[in-house]
């Protein structure tokens, strides 16, 4: 993935607290979540996903070097 989307999806889930995955986003959340800027919760019938220390302190890095 691209920084900038990287980007765009992290503020999405900072904005929402807990950010349902949409369909044919699994890919994209899967990665986020390698990178250990996520952390999906998989036990309800709905995944969502919420943002890890890291995600937060990547997301603030990006914000400031305008990706």
């Amino acid at each position: 993935m691209e920084k900038q989307e990287i980007k765009d999806l992290l503020e999405i889930i900072d904005q929402q607290v807990s950010s349902s995955i949409l369909g044919g986003m699994h890919e994209k959340y899967d990665e986020l979540e390698q990178l250990g800027y996520i952390e999906i919760h998989k036990g309800a019938v709905q995944h969502s996903a919420n943002l890890t220390p890291a995600g937060l302190a990547y997301l603030e890095e990006l914000r400031h070097h305008s990706v």
